[in-house]
């Protein structure tokens, strides 16, 4: 098969021949139709996000996907050949102990979950994949969207991961800062199919969020951050009625914590905060005014292994809509372009590999 094998970070990537996996007990042998990629992707291949630890050696790169199952290995019940299924990199390993291992399959690990990504190195950018089946969720029943524009869901499985973490309940007011980023984006569409009786996108640049307003619906309100912690928090709980009740924080890159402590100040008295940035600066917390407000601060990695199967409900029930997102597909060969385009594309818009 073809696949795209990266010899480490920062060295050669090559479009290569390999032999094609056999299943092994707890895996299933995938072949991949599509292939979300991260608007990150080139920065990391290149070496310039020192943070992400790889697998050791040549390995296939790419996250999430979708494809058919080819074959499977034993202790495999469940899944059959010929099912569709979607493919997740988190993978936390199964055994039943009280902090599983976690690892980004094809991308990275923890240093103490080393071993686990040594024995699922590999990712989706290639013609098949062989994947933990506790990785694949069976997408049944979803005939109606084609696999590239079906693969675009790998956009809203962590910001949902984040939203269940933060309890969001039907009828709640959401915050949303960083509103006009991929991920902020799947979170307001999200929001609303959750039941959000209103959800505020949030963000600095205007029209940007006006977008992801058209996008979401009439439950979408928007604020333009200007900076000022205070006038912000004042904006958002004016526009939110009173306060929020949960606020989710998804900037990338932050240098400076003042959107986040804006949208810390926007919660309502026992309003949560959930973040799942990337701020590159600590947040100072207001220690008498967090307990006073009896506010929650939530961090969370990912999303639970369940989080895919509930997803796919949401789509499945038509509550989700993930028509708003437009996936632009190139070939598998075509992946050096891909990522050009995936660095810049809109958040609005998903950079699609298809073998």
């Amino acid at each position: 098969m073809k696949a795209w094998r990266l010899q480490r970070l920062g060295g050669e990537l090559r479009f290569s021949d390999v032999r094609t996996p056999e299943p092994r007990p707890g895996s299933a042998l995938v072949r991949i139709e599509a292939s979300a990629l991260m608007s990150y992707l080139k920065a990391y291949v290149e070496g310039k996000l020192p943070l992400y630890n790889p697998p050791p050696g040549p390995f296939t790169i790419g996250t999430n996907g979708v494809g058919v199952v080819e074959a499977v290995g034993r202790e495999v019940w469940h899944l059959k050949p010929g099912q569709r299924v979607v493919l997740s990199s988190h993978f936390a390993a199964a055994e039943n102990v009280e902090d599983p291992a976690q690892i980004l399959i094809g991308l990275t690990s923890s240093l103490d979950a080393a071993q686990v990504l040594a024995d699922w190195p590999d990712g989706t950018l290639a013609e098949y994949a062989l994947m933990p089946v506790a990785a694949l969720t069976p997408a049944d029943g979803l005939e109606e969207f084609d696999s590239t524009q079906l693969v675009t869901i790998g956009r809203f499985i962590i910001p949902f991961g984040g939203l269940l973490r933060g309890r969001l309940a039907a009828g709640e007011t959401l915050v949303v800062n960083g509103a006009t980023g991929a991920y902020g984006t799947a979170a307001v569409l999200l929001g609303c199919a959750m039941g959000a009786a209103q959800v505020i996108a949030a963000g600095r640049k205007g029209e940007a969020l006006e977008a992801v307003a058209r996008a979401g619906g009439p439950r979408v309100s928007t604020v333009t951050l200007t900076g000022d912690v205070r006038k912000d928090a004042s904006a958002l709980r004016e526009t939110a009625g009173g306060g929020a009740h949960l606020a989710f924080d998804m900037v990338g890159q932050a240098r400076d914590s003042k959107a986040t402590l804006a949208a810390l100040h926007s919660l309502r008295r026992g309003g949560r905060l959930v973040l799942m940035g990337s701020m590159t600066t600590d947040l100072p917390i207001p220690y008498t005014t967090l307990m006073q407000n009896n506010w929650e601060i939530i961090g969370q990695f990912m999303y639970p292994a369940t989080a895919y199967r509930r997803l796919l409900d949401l789509l499945r029930s038509g509550l989700l809509d993930i028509s708003a997102i437009r996936p632009r597909v190139y070939p598998l060969a075509a992946l050096p372009e891909a990522m050009e385009a995936a660095a810049s594309a809109g958040n609005l818009e998903c950079i699609v590999m298809q073998p």
